[in-house]
């Protein structure tokens, strides 16, 4: 048993070599020193992804009075007037939304080629990792953890054979021998699975720092909106609209134009290819990119650009700042596996 035991120990210490290596060389991007963040809606890219960019551009607009966001869940157009492609992109969706509805100019928002670009071009600066780069950490991670699962009843019966059939006269039984190993391994493939969901690297997140730091969202909704989301709004009724559309799923059958979709309303036009949902990189079916938790690159409480609305010249924020922000996940992130 002496061997086996070895064995399983270094099973899980390989693996969890490897699952630690991996994670730190897909988030240790090459980015240039003093990379930052240019504007508020990559701020709230890299705070919660391609929802978050969609909350924040439609509050801007709502706030400088171009948008008009009402119950139940309504999105109207007062004044067509663009200061960012992103913006554009609200347009289009709402062109195609079924009565203006809210979480279908969320999802067209969020899978328009305008926001995905934007999410490119972080991607190219070192600021987040590329889609598709996670999942396979994603898939050892869980098979790591499964794995350390499973060894636990199979240690048990073979310490019942340890006594009944090899060396009943053992005093050191074969699960107790393993069970620090397991144990272990099964804590380590949870942290990884947890760190392979969110998309931000060392570089995003030194970016998201920094911004935390210039005390953007203290003076300005919007920066607010892309540092923590709709929920941080101090306006109850528009916080209550806008949380009920991100919860809201778009069918499917709706977003890919089929007859089906028709019955749902006007299919929304997406052209080009949908990489980004979850800032965790996770894929972009229907139910994920319109569903109720379309966000979340992982990374905790970031800033937005200043600037009283996501306008001026260019859709928010000063373009000299960077951002900031502390942990994963949830809190700015989340995506999903």
């Amino acid at each position: 048993m002496t061997y086996l035991t070895a064995l399983v120990h270094v099973l899980v210490l390989g693996s969890a070599v490897r699952l630690l290596t991996g994670l730190h060389r897909a988030r240790s991007s090459a980015a240039a020193p003093g990379e930052f963040a240019r504007d508020v809606l990559e701020v709230a890219f890299l705070a919660g992804g391609p929802g978050r960019v969609a909350d924040t551009v439609v509050v801007a607009m709502h706030l400088d009075g171009r948008l008009a966001v009402a119950e139940p869940g309504l999105l109207g157009v007062r004044r067509a007037e663009v200061r960012h492609p992103v913006e554009q992109s609200v347009l289009d969706a709402h062109a195609h939304a079924p009565s203006g509805a809210l979480h279908w100019v969320r999802t067209g928002v969020m899978r328009g080629p305008q926001v995905q670009a934007l999410g490119d071009g972080l991607a190219a600066r070192g600021l987040l990792v590329p889609p598709g780069a996670l999942r396979p950490l994603r898939r050892w991670a869980l098979v790591h953890t499964v794995g350390c699962l499973l060894g636990f009843p199979l240690a048990i019966a073979l310490t019942v054979l340890q006594y009944v059939e090899w060396d009943a006269d053992s005093t050191a039984p074969f699960v107790l021998t393993v069970l620090p190993a397991l144990f272990f391994g099964i804590v380590l493939g949870f942290v990884s699975l947890v760190r392979a969901r969110g998309s931000l690297t060392t570089a995003g997140r030194r970016a998201l720092r920094a911004f935390a730091a210039s005390g953007a969202p203290a003076v300005d909704l919007v920066a607010l909106v892309a540092v923590r989301g709709p929920s941080a709004l101090p306006d109850p009724a528009l916080r209550a609209i806008l949380l009920r559309a991100l919860r809201e799923r778009v069918r499917p059958s709706a977003l890919s134009g089929s007859a089906q979709g028709a019955a749902y309303g006007t299919p929304l036009v997406v052209t080009g290819e949908v990489n980004w949902c979850g800032g965790g990189g996770s894929s972009c079916g229907g139910s994920s990119c319109g569903g109720s938790s379309c966000s979340g690159a992982s990374g905790g409480s970031c800033g937005g650009g200043s600037g009283s609305s996501c306008g001026g010249s260019s859709c928010g924020g000063s373009s000299g700042s960077s951002c900031g922000g502390g942990g994963g996940g949830g809190g700015c992130g989340g995506g999903s596996s």
